[in-house]
């Protein structure tokens, strides 16, 4: 069973947790540091420009309707 937790431990610790360990390494560059928040900003800034766009894009489709009534249930 010692072998069992051991396996879970060296998963977690040794293989899922490296990026995080490499994240901690002691960098002298502040730009290399934040590299990686700077990417996730970029990416999701991108996200998110990208669906305002299809959001304004469906906005202006014609044929939606837009009446109160525009299901059966109401």
């Amino acid at each position: 069973m010692k072998e069992f937790f051991e396996a879970i431990e060296f998963l977690f610790v040794d293989i899922l947790f490296f990026p995080v360990d490499f994240i901690r390494l002691d960098i002298t560059n502040w730009f290399i540091q934040n590299a990686i928040n700077f990417s996730f900003i970029f990416l999701i800034s991108a996200a998110l420009i990208y669906w305002t766009l299809e959001l304004l894009k469906y906005d202006k489709k014609e044929g939606k309707e837009t009446e109160v009534t525009a299901h059966s249930f109401l």
